[in-house]
């Protein structure tokens, strides 16, 4: 599906690559878009997971937020299939697939919001409005093929939250 994408790839073409049979698929899934799900969480898992463990505990929340935001843009860029299936072809998936996006998208921001220490509910706004600009810019680099560019994303990103954060 990252190199077809979503709509132009069947569930023989899956079966082929996979190298199953079409009762071995249906034993684990019920439909294209189940398999597509699955496969979207599992993309999730291992970009988020990364992002919470560069994250840590240590240091303040500048330092947390960026080592998390490194390690979020680095997965992508290393797993460029993945992340065209995480933040590209999940919008041909169907209402099942947006609606865990949101989910996803939610825990990315629980992730930031922990992370930065937010206290109040203006403070998570800001947070759910950052993690949507980041997946909004993520998602345009890479619908133009331009991988090398989510680097360049870092420096900027960190420096705006480095000026947003309150003074404690």
């Amino acid at each position: 599906m990252a190199e077809n994408g979503y709509v132009e790839t069947s569930v023989a073409d899956v079966l082929r690559r996979a190298r199953i049979s079409r009762e071995t698929f249906y034993e684990q899934f019920s439909s294209k878009q189940d398999c597509f799900i699955a496969s979207f969480d599992a993309a999730a898992g291992t970009i988020l997971g990364r992002a919470a463990s560069a994250a840590g505990r240590t240091g303040g929340p500048l330092e947390r937020f960026d080592r998390a935001l490194r390690a979020y843009l680095e997965a992508l860029a290393a797993e460029p299939a993945l992340a065209r299936l995480f933040l590209l072809e999940v919008y041909a998936a169907g209402e099942p697939a947006l609606q865990r996006r949101a989910e996803i998208q939610a825990r990315f921001s629980d992730l930031v919001a922990a992370g930065l220490g937010t206290r109040d509910e203006a403070e998570r706004f800001a947070c759910d409005t950052l993690v949507a600009a980041i997946s909004a810019m993520v998602t345009a680099r890479l619908a133009a093929g331009d991988i090398e560019g989510l680097a360049a994303l870092h420096e900027p990103l960190v420096a705006l939250v480095e000026r947003a954060l309150p003074r404690r």
